[in-house]
């Protein structure tokens, strides 16, 4: 914007109050006198500074300069102008600036607007399409040609911090438990779920001495099952179910589809974010929605091919709906919010698909183990 001038020589305006100038191409100030002067156009304001051209500064141009530290100077600036300044100590000047310019505050319009929405948009979109579709796509590849060894490597090591993450000294991991005859009932039991399983690692199965209702499977074919779930369990049909269910990731590969998913979309999160207050909320709520996206089915493959697996065993597929019911009586349905963070599906919905399952049954179904060996199971802790 080109400024008004008043070449040296005119008829100077009478003084009303001294401020300090800075032109904006030295950073010296120079002391200049004020004047309020009335122009065709409006009020303007005149800067004078000494032996210098007189700057007119219409009061509708005139803009205050914000997050200033000092109470007792006002600094001005001209819009249009991003160098200039103009710093008013005296209260006389400042009270007359603040009550005749009524655009001091005015921010200019942001230019470009929608382009910038428009860039915004798309750089959402972008990052949503790479943690929602790309990384779980390369993931999926990359779990196909992961070596056996690196599954297993993974898996130990994951087994290995979920057992100090639970010891109750902090110092010792948590105990497996070995108790000889629950062991071999355990190997009896897993003997005739995966017995001819085509599974990608051979299974290692263990139970940790913790009151936890749960059971997990890892990378590399390890699947541990906690004490609290045999203790809940009311008969060997519902740990079976639930180990079925676990023996179902191992086939599909869900563990290591799973962290290498985690990774890789908590690792481009991470960078974007960086490490600002809260990045680490929404990297846990990011990686909640990509496991509700692409664990529920993997959940629900899981479920179906405990249905399978335990109908060609002869074992009731209805257990897991009678242990799952027992659960929601005394935990209930989490809701539709929740829900949607879980990685797996409603509970519901689980109980009657275990339950219509017991149609794949080829003949009269027999206990998982025998009453003595279902003893030794829930003994497998002493």
């Amino acid at each position: 914007m080109s400024r008004t001038v008043i070449r040296v020589g005119q008829e100077p305006p009478a003084l009303d109050a001294f401020a300090d100038f800075f032109d904006g191409r030295r950073p010296v100030a120079r002391r200049a006198a004020l004047s309020l002067e009335a122009c065709p156009g409006g009020r303007v304001l005149a800067i004078a500074p000494p032996g210098r051209e007189r700057l007119l500064w219409p009061l509708s141009e005139i803009r205050r300069v914000p997050d200033q530290a000092a109470d007792d100077i006002l600094v001005l600036a001209r819009a249009g102008d991003p160098l200039s300044r103009l710093l008013v100590r005296d209260e006389t000047a400042r009270r007359a600036i603040l009550s005749l310019c009524h655009d001091l505050d005015r921010r200019p319009p942001v230019k470009g607007a929608g382009r910038l929405v428009a860039w915004s948009v798309a750089a959402v979109a972008s990052v949503a399409l790479i943690v929602f579709l790309l990384v779980p796509a390369l993931a999926d590849r990359l779990a196909v040609f992961m070596p056996p060894e690196g599954e297993r490597a993974l898996g130990d090591a994951t087994y290995r911090q979920i057992r100090s993450a639970l010891s109750e000294d902090g110092l010792e991991p948590l105990p497996v438990c070995t108790d000889a005859a629950g062991v071999a009932a355990l190997q009896a039991l897993q003997e005739r779920i995966a017995g001819q399983a085509d599974l990608p690692h051979p299974l290692r199965l263990e139970v940790l001495d913790h009151p936890m209702v749960n059971a997990f499977a890892l990378p590399g074919g390890r699947v541990a099952l906690f004490r609290g779930l045999i203790e809940e369990a009311a008969s060997p049909d519902e740990v079976a179910a639930v180990l079925a269910h676990e023996i179902g990731h191992v086939a599909g590969r869900d563990p290591t589809r799973n962290a290498l998913r985690s990774a890789g979309s908590i690792g481009i999160i991470g960078l974007l974010l960086g490490d600002f207050a809260g990045g680490a909320v929404v990297q846990f709520l990011v990686n909640r929605l990509i496991e509700a996206s692409f664990s529920q089915q993997a959940e629900a493959d899981a479920d179906s091919f405990a249905h399978r697996t335990l109908a060609e065993a002869g074992i009731r597929p209805s257990a897991m709906a009678d242990f799952f019911d027992r659960l929601r009586a005394r935990e209930g349905e989490p809701s539709p919010i929740v829900a949607h963070f879980l990685s797996h599906p409603q509970m519901g919905d689980r109980i009657a698909a275990a339950r219509a399952a017991d149609g794949l049954l080829s003949g009269p179904a027999r206990p998982a183990l025998s009453a003595r060996q279902w003893e030794d199971l829930r003994g497998i802790c002493r």
